[in-house]
């Protein structure tokens, strides 16, 4: 008789197609950046506040996101996120100007991808144990490499034949028919008790959130990862164009393929070796983290100090390897430390405030780029992503141990 594919991993296929879409719509933006730029006459720093308005509305909206993700279905949020973020992804090859931008791209397009990763997060949880969580999560999380590589091809391709609009009508256009396919697809999940009132399941989510010491310090070491990370997705394609003189197509392959294909590597590393060790040494996970961030440090350090295009590509694959190492148990080291009824809301704080303070990097290195250059704001986000690592040590050696969430702590 033959074997049925198990619902859990549909789910995680289904889902891993919705995040595709979801960085592929960032990506597109950062990729053809320069034409943008060019053609709606925009200075750097216009350019770099359009990211940190994204992050910032992200950021804002996650608390929303993590209350919805606990109490409602997570589906219909998914296919609704999926569908808010798609139609403005489209509206955003109308823009005009800055304010348009900042309207479609950072307030719409922001908005919808805010509510997207809380319900998934907490739905891959739920239908994966201890055993698979991880590798699960992380098999989502390659979607991220995958979305930025595709996307940046197909989007300056698409961009040098029918000019840069046509690439966001094509990619809203696509995450409009996949969210009703997976409104088809995807199974009704748990709802959350109503009995609770929403004032105390919001109290409740915060206090289990910021009266856990390792959580706190778990958001200041995403908060430096995520702020280096945010300056180079943006950033990098128009690094390589303006350093080595690559068109917009080989910049965009250059930015995200070496990165992104060495990250897919270094997740599933991450992942297969957290979830074999994290039973019998409970810091496992935030080790993993860690050594994503001290190993990948100087790599990332060499992508501004490299002084050819080849140094540079091999210091963005080295920087990817260990990206992937941390991505790898990124949201599974927050669950060490939470109970499962308040995830979804945790996670929603953990990326809310992580982004809050990293939302301005985008803008930062607009501004410092004629005094440094890019290629110097690049070195420096080496050294803030290396000074990241030193919430997690203290987490591990103070702080873990209390905190680590058992059954018997319910």
């Amino acid at each position: 008789m033959k074997k049925c594919f198990p619902y859990k991993w549909e789910l995680v296929f289904w889902l891993f197609i919705a995040f595709f879409f979801n960085q592929a719509d960032r990506q597109i933006f950062n990729v053809l950046l320069l034409d943008i730029q060019n053609d709606l006459g925009l200075t750097p720093d216009r350019m770099g506040l359009v990211g940190t308005a994204l992050l910032l509305v992200n950021g804002l909206l996650l608390p929303v996101a993590g209350i919805l993700g606990d109490r409602v279905s997570k589906k219909w949020i998914i296919v609704g996120a999926l569908l808010l973020w798609s139609i403005s992804t489209m509206l955003t090859g109308l823009s005009t100007g800055l304010p348009a931008l900042i309207l479609l791209r950072s307030v719409a397009t922001g908005g919808g991808e805010a509510f997207y990763s809380p319900s998934a997060n907490k739905l891959i949880s739920e239908n994966h144990s201890g055993d698979t969580r991880a590798t699960a999560i992380s098999v989502h999380q390659m979607a991220l490499y995958l979305g930025f590589i595709v996307s940046g091809i197909i989007a300056t391709m698409v961009a040098k034949s029918l000019g840069w609009r046509s690439a966001f009508f094509i990619f809203g256009g696509g995450g409009i028919i996949l969210a009703g396919l997976m409104a088809w697809r995807l199974r009704p999940d748990t709802v959350g008790s109503r009995e609770e009132s929403l004032g105390t399941l919001i109290s409740g989510g915060l206090r289990a959130f910021l009266k856990s010491p390792t959580a706190l310090l778990l958001t200041l070491a995403l908060a430096g990862f995520n702020f280096s990370g945010q300056a180079f997705l943006i950033w990098m394609p128009t690094c390589l164009q303006e350093n080595f003189g690559l068109d917009s197509t080989r910049a965009a392959f250059d930015a995200s393929f070496y990165m992104q294909a060495a990250a897919a590597i270094g997740i599933i590393i991450g992942a297969r070796l957290s979830d074999r060790y994290a039973e019998k040494y409970p810091a496992a996970r935030i080790w993993a983290l860690v050594a994503g961030l001290v190993l990948g440090a100087p790599f990332f350090y060499m992508i501004g100090k490299a002084g050819t295009e080849a140094g540079v590509c091999a210091a963005m694959a080295g920087y990817g390897l260990f990206k992937g190492v941390y991505d790898s148990n990124l949201v599974a080291s927050l669950y060490e430390v939470i109970a499962p009824r308040f995830r979804a809301m945790a996670t929603s704080f953990y990326f809310m405030f992580s982004f809050l303070i990293s939302c301005f990097s985008p803008w930062l290195l607009g501004i410092l780029k004629p005094a440094i250059g890019l290629d110097g704001g690049m070195s420096l986000m080496g050294v803030v992503y290396l000074v990241s690592a030193i919430p997690l040590i203290i987490a591990i050696r103070y702080t873990l141990k209390k905190d680590r969430y058992t059954e018997s702590t319910c």
